[in-house]
This record gives C-alpha cells, structure tokens and sequence, in this order.
C-alpha cells in the first residue's frame, strides 16, 4: 500500500541519527547507529557525511571514534536537518506536481498545500533538543 505522505528513508536516517548522536553522552559510530535504526551501515554514512558537510556533526577515526555534535541542539531544527538531507522544502500546490490541473481546479482542492504547510511548520518548530 502506498503512503499519501511519506518520509524519505534518508530523511528519516538523518533525523534518527541526529536524535541518537543528541541523546549520547558517548560518540556513536556508523555502525552503532545503523543498528539502533535498522538501516543498512552504508546508507547511514553517506546521509551522516551531508550532515557532517553541513555543519551539524563532526567525526573522529580510529577505534574509539564516532560522530558528536557541532551545534548546541537548541539551535537545530527537525527542517534543518530535512533540509540538509532533500534540499529546500517545496510546500506543494499539486499532488501530482501539475502546472495546470485538467480539470481547471484540483480534484482534492487546497489539502496538498494544506498538508505540506502543516508539516512544514511542524519541522520548523520542533527543535532537536525536544527529543532528548
């Protein structure tokens, strides 16, 4: 069954994963991290390694290494992440993504703006440390 609404598997990595890495007194490394999310460990680094590009974590190598905070979790919004993951949110107007509806107004009216606005102003206003 599909989904009307559905998160990307990378956006969904990278906000777990910034949540995991928040919640650690200790630095987590990739594997760590794909076991507590179910995700695949080469999956996990290529989305940690946009968010380290980013500037929201760093890494250490070697054996006792592993990926810590850069910014305080007060200052990272759940969107911040999304966005450093899919690019810039795009409150949809047309759920088939359509410059003109064939019908001269759309069949499901305003909802799709409705629902991406609603979810993006839910990820703007939950910040990172709301899940510590």
């Amino acid at each position: 069954m599909s989904n009307i609404v559905a998160l990307s598997e990378a956006a969904s990595i990278g906000l777990h994963s910034m949540v995991l890495i928040a919640r650690s007194n200790d630095t987590l490394n990739v594997g760590q991290i794909a076991e507590k999310i179910l995700s695949s460990r080469h999956h996990v680094a290529k989305i940690l390694q946009r968010l380290a590009k980013n500037g929201f974590i760093s890494s250490n190598r070697g054996p006792s290494g592993g990926f810590m905070l850069r910014k305080n979790p007060d200052e990272i919004t759940l969107l911040d992440i999304y966005e450093a993951i899919e690019g810039k949110f795009q409150v949809q107007s047309c759920p088939g993504d359509k410059p003109t509806c064939p019908f001269g107004t759309c069949l499901l009216g305003d909802m799709s703006h409705k629902v991406s606005t609603e979810i993006r102003d839910y990820l703007v206003n939950k910040r990172l440390s709301d899940y510590l």
